[in-house]
């Protein structure tokens, strides 16, 4: 599927806090913490413990949480499809999108139990 710009403005308006605990609930019925969450978004963007929580206690929209980021250079190494995109072929002009959707893979990654080393492209 192609992303369009009305889609990448409809995640990027979203609110990261809303969608967390999805996330997470997810994880914890297969087994994974909230650490390990934590962990795998935190490898993706940069961020320190207390800046995560900050952004999702001010309710941060993706677009925030990403502008906000600094992306890891092995990002580009998460590849697959999420949702029907696949990944590698998310233009680079939905950035936030892609993103998002980078996320998310590495979040159904850690839910199917694979091992951390392999989620976070070390």
């Amino acid at each position: 599927m192609k992303v369009t710009a009305e889609k990448n403005e409809q995640v990027a308006n979203m609110v990261f806090a809303s969608i967390y605990p999805h996330y997470l609930s997810r994880l914890e019925k297969n087994g994974r913490t909230k650490e390990e969450l934590d962990e795998v978004i935190k490898w993706l963007t940069g961020f320190d413990q207390d800046t995560l929580q900050s952004l999702i206690d001010k309710k941060a929209t993706y677009r925030t949480v990403f502008e906000k980021a600094n992306i890891h250079p092995n990002a580009h190494m998460i590849k697959g499809v999420v949702c029907g995109y696949r990944i590698e072929e998310i233009e680079d002009q939905f950035e936030i999108y892609k993103h998002c959707r980078q996320m998310e893979k590495l979040i159904d990654e850690l839910a199917r139990g694979r091992k951390m080393e392999k989620i976070l492209r070390e």
